[in-house]
């Protein structure tokens, strides 16, 4: 194979997470951050080398915070971001590849099938702490969610929590794959993830009586809807242009729209 991969660190300390997908030599370039981003960015690196068969690509998660830092620090050439860039980050160049809607998910056996965003809110600032005033059964709720610096959780502060923090009792899980996972084995637990990523294995529940759907996020019915951004210190240029290029083609958006994500073209 010619493709080449390689595991890199990134700078400023930040933590390794094993994205490198092949041993090799080195990378021509390199994305690192948000982790809701990484499948994805994962597929359209393999469908893009189909076409530069000596071209490498090495996609690493870390979350959307260690994506911008390393983005600055030079440690990769792509930052992936799954929130919007705050105040001091707006010097790098962002460039929207696709949108995600955020699903707020429960275990399929639970009777629940949506919740009033206020009550959402409620849940996870530690509230409403049983699923009875909501409806289901006398049974404590399970709080899963996501860690600080995650874009994921930025996206749901914003969206749903607003200046309420989300208390402290919450299990804290530091990937979208782990919170469906404690979700699909707990009956009693809510968490939120990435709407690409829902699968049989948990439920999405509706939203102020709007289903979690591509239709009622176009037609703007359903509100937790997130942009995600690829980063990058001055106008992409050379490797990292050719890529947020083919990712913003008529085929790289057949390609976002293909693994449920929404297109931007």
């Amino acid at each position: 194979m010619r493709h080449r991969f390689a595991c890199f660190a990134l700078a400023l300390g930040l933590a390794l997470f094993p994205g490198c997908r092949r041993a090799g030599s080195g990378s021509d370039l390199t994305l690192a951050g948000s982790t809701s981003i990484q499948p994805f960015a994962d597929k359209w690196a393999e469908v893009f080398m189909q076409a530069h068969r000596d071209y490498g690509v090495n996609v690493q998660g870390g979350g959307s915070s260690a994506g911008i830092e390393a983005c600055r620090s030079g440690a990769c050439q792509i930052g992936m971001s799954s929130r919007e860039l705050k105040g001091g980050e707006r010097d790098l160049v962002a460039i929207v590849v696709a949108r995600d809607g955020l699903a707020v998910i429960v275990h399929p056996s639970n009777p629940i099938r949506g919740l009033r965003a206020p009550d959402v809110k409620q849940i996870f600032a530690g509230d409403i702490t049983s699923w009875r005033p909501l409806g289901g059964p006398d049974k404590r709720i399970t709080v899963v969610t996501r860690e600080e610096g995650s874009g994921t959780r930025g996206a749901f502060q914003e969206l749903v929590m607003g200046k309420t923090r989300i208390f402290r009792g919450a299990i804290t899980e530091d990937s979208n794959g782990t919170v469906r996972e404690i979700v699909a084995h707990d009956p009693q637990a809510i968490g939120f993830i990435s709407l690409g990523l829902v699968n049989a294995a948990v439920r999405a529940l509706a939203l102020d009586g709007a289903a979690a759907t591509d239709e009622n996020i176009q037609n703007g019915r359903y509100r937790l809807v997130r942009p995600f951004l690829f980063v990058s210190r001055g106008e992409p240029a050379g490797h990292a242009r050719e890529f947020i290029d083919f990712v913003l083609s008529a085929e790289g958006q057949k390609l976002v729209t293909k693994e449920g994500l929404l297109p931007v073209r």
